[in-house]
């Protein structure tokens, strides 16, 4: 287990909380949060770029010009990659980018992140984020002890009023715990776990 302070707002300590080793102080495997975050951002890609081959140009099936005595070519289509505006070759097609990794893989992405994080000393341990209603400056005012930089709140579960509150403010992301995902972890610089949150991560993260 690694101790680690737990602050509040003013990142102030309070109290401290025991972080298991399996997860936080894991062996950081570079290649594997390589091939998650690539699953992550082509499963994003929209795949819709398309051209038509020459079975679907709408052109006339007639001889462009006679077989014989032109001097040219023999052609027996407008439709052919050799005419300006005839079908592409070997052009693309909608198609899906997406892979999945194994749910296990994904796991160790994640254990490499967090322990890099926490080695770095850029991942910090909150004891609470009230939000009362939806005001955007109440958020802003909250997070000025991080000013300067990038930073993910990792919410235990959905909080309407702080996510509205938060999502238009440059540099801050709520995240929920459910969603925890490699690609957001290494977005932004610092990372913020609400203490109500670890449970739900090391359930999810100690999986077997």
């Amino acid at each position: 287990m690694t101790a680690v302070d737990v602050i509040n707002l003013k990142r102030e300590p309070l109290r401290q909380v025991d972080l298991p080793d399996s997860i936080y102080r894991a062996e950081v495997k570079a290649h594997v949060v390589h091939e998650i975050v690539r699953a992550q951002l082509n499963s994003r890609r929209s795949g819709t770029a398309d051209t038509k081959t020459r079975g679907e140009i709408a052109f006339s099936t007639r001889k462009p010009y006679r077989q014989k005595k032109t001097g040219r070519a023999r052609a027996g289509s407008r439709r052919s990659p050799l005419f300006k505006k005839g079908g592409t070759v070997f052009g693309p097609h909608p198609r899906d980018y997406g892979f999945r990794p194994p749910a296990e893989v994904r796991r160790v992405a994640l254990r490499s992140v967090l322990s890099d994080k926490l080695a770095a000393g850029r991942l910090e341990i909150l004891d609470e984020f009230p939000s009362p209603e939806i005001r955007t400056k109440a958020v802003a005012e909250a997070v000025r002890p991080w000013e300067g930089r990038k930073i993910v709140f990792v919410i235990p579960a959905e909080d309407e009023f702080l996510e509205k509150s938060a999502r238009n403010i440059p540099g801050i992301k709520i995240l929920r715990a459910a969603g925890l995902n490699c690609y957001d972890l290494l977005r932004y610089e610092h990372v913020v776990l609400l203490e109500g949150a670890l449970p739900l991560i090391e359930e999810r993260l100690l999986r077997k």
